[in-house]
């Protein structure tokens, strides 16, 4: 227990230190939000082509969670990664020192990681919360049709906490904030609609 404390401990020092947490935030929101659009695609496109089976929904969902995920982990870690070493680098040469096996190191190297697990992880968990709906049907808890409601609901609601926790952090009216995520939803929803219906 004693170094597990030590090790939450050392991590928060880092993250303060490497200044990671305004870049997690930011990769998170963003990539929460493109996980929530692409599900909202997945799931109006499957009901637009008059998909039944909810494992479908599922299996397309997973995949492209999945992918994002990878995509997400990989291209965060190899840009931020390459960010960071050169602002150790440069530091090193004003320092005339080695840098790396110092807690300014252990931080940069800490913060590719860390921004490069939100970034992945944060597309997957909203495509997961929109597949839930989906999940129930394949157990015969709900329908197809009405899981195809609920994931929408989920999804709306999802942009809208999306929406105002960015007006929260920007100061700015919650609700406004939250509009703005819901309009950009709709938007989407409805050109998705206007595209299956050609």
């Amino acid at each position: 227990m004693r170094r597990l404390l030590e090790l939450t401990s050392r991590v928060k020092r880092y993250v303060k230190l490497s200044g990671v947490e305004e870049v997690a935030r930011r990769y998170f929101v963003m990539n929460l939000f493109d996980g929530c659009m692409t599900m909202l695609g997945v799931v109006l496109g499957s009901y637009a082509a008059g998909v039944q089976d909810p494992w479908t929904v599922v299996k397309v969902g997973l995949g492209v969670g999945v992918a994002m995920a990878v995509s997400g982990f990989s291209g965060a870690y190899m840009a931020e990664r390459a960010e960071r070493t050169r602002e150790l680098k440069m530091l090193e040469r004003a320092l005339f020192s080695d840098l790396d096996d110092t807690a300014i190191g252990r931080a940069s190297s800490l913060a590719a990681i860390l921004a490069a697990l939100v970034n992945g992880a944060s597309p997957l968990v909203a495509i997961l919360i929109a597949a839930a709906p989906f999940m129930a049907a394949l157990l015969g808890v709900v329908e197809v049709g009405l899981a195809v409601a609920l994931s929408t609901a989920l999804i709306i609601l999802t942009l809208f906490i999306l929406g105002a926790y960015m007006g929260r952090i920007s100061e700015e009216s919650v609700l406004i904030s939250g509009a703005k995520a819901l309009l950009i939803g709709g938007v989407t929803a409805a050109l998705l609609l206007m595209i299956q219906a050609l």
